[in-house]
């Protein structure tokens, strides 16, 4: 689609045709949908001569549905194949190469964004540039079935009506089925590839808020043994902007005298099913023991949390 002939005049233009006859041609091959709109584009690409570049809104936003749509059915997985691999290669080759010379000086926090933001940009570029050329794209694609229809049928008008509306037109299966690729490929991420990285941000995330209720408890569990009652006012110097620490003499579902309770909070997506999950550290009544118990379920939970 980017590397379309400019030539004048425009490749398979009929110059013997009239221009009652072209746009009679232009219909059945566009069909009703969108027709004023083709029609004005056709027009002006035949009066200049050459094929120039115009903004299509469809190709930007849904390139390989709108080549489905206009039954481009070859073409729409050529763009699928070679087009997307194209711009995966280049996604990873500006990756590589920023990793190497820039990412160290991008503060931790927005590494993550600053790779997805990359990756954006390059992608709606190639969209971009798709956009501007989809127009000259859909023309020649008309001028070469109306030369084909032409040369096929020369006298049989009904023939070449046949012809044009069975290539050209619009499907709506091919649009479900552009928009139902969509869907099945987000569904393969989301179950697929998105816990691959949400896994490591899960278990660190549950780890610092392991880490930081037990280095409490520690310090809980010291002052109840050396005055008996649980420091319920001790100031807390260990909670984080992902954990946040509350001492209490009592919690939810055990009997205890004193228990300190970690409640992860702030955290995005794609984990954001972490938020107001606890891990409590509780004393046992008439004892030295303190136990663990979680919120989180048996795969995100810590082993020492986990019920015998």
């Amino acid at each position: 689609m980017l590397f379309i002939e400019t030539d004048s005049p425009p490749p398979f233009y009929q110059d013997k045709l009239s221009s009652a006859k072209r746009q009679q041609l232009d219909k059945w091959f566009i069909g009703h949908r969108s027709q004023h709109y083709y029609l004005k584009r056709f027009e002006q690409f035949d009066k200049q001569g050459y094929l120039s570049p115009k903004w299509h809104w469809a190709a930007f936003f849904m390139t390989f549905p709108w080549l489905l749509y206009r039954k481009r059915y070859m073409d729409a997985i050529v763009y699928s194949v070679a087009g997307w691999s194209f711009i995966q290669l280049n996604v990873a080759l500006v990756l590589v190469a920023f990793e190497f010379v820039a990412m160290s000086y991008i503060p931790n926090a927005y590494q993550m964004a600053t790779r997805i933001g990359i990756a954006a940009i390059i992608w709606i570029f190639w969209s971009f540039m798709v956009a501007r050329w989809t127009d000259a794209y859909y023309y020649r694609m008309a001028r070469r079935e109306i030369a084909d229809a032409i040369e096929d049928y020369p006298r049989d008008e009904a023939a070449q009506k046949s012809h044009l509306r069975r290539e050209g037109g619009v499907s709506l299966f091919g649009l479900g089925l552009g928009f139902g690729f969509f869907a099945f490929t987000l569904m393969v991420i989301k179950v697929q590839f998105l816990p691959i990285v949400a896994k490591p941000k899960a278990n660190e995330v549950v780890f610092d808020a392991y880490d930081t209720v037990k280095t409490t408890q520690n310090r809980v569990a010291l002052l109840y043994q050396k005055t008996g009652e649980c420091p319920v006012d001790l100031p807390l110097d260990m909670e984080t902007e992902q954990v946040s620490i509350d001492i209490n003499t009592t919690t939810a579902g055990v009997e205890t005298d004193c228990a300190v309770i970690a409640t992860i909070q702030n955290i995005k997506f794609p984990i954001r099913y972490l938020n107001d999950q606890t891990l409590v550290f509780y004393h046992v009544p008439d004892s030295e023991n303190w136990s663990c118990m979680t919120s989180l379920n048996s795969q995100k939970a810590p082993p020492s949390c986990l019920p015998d």
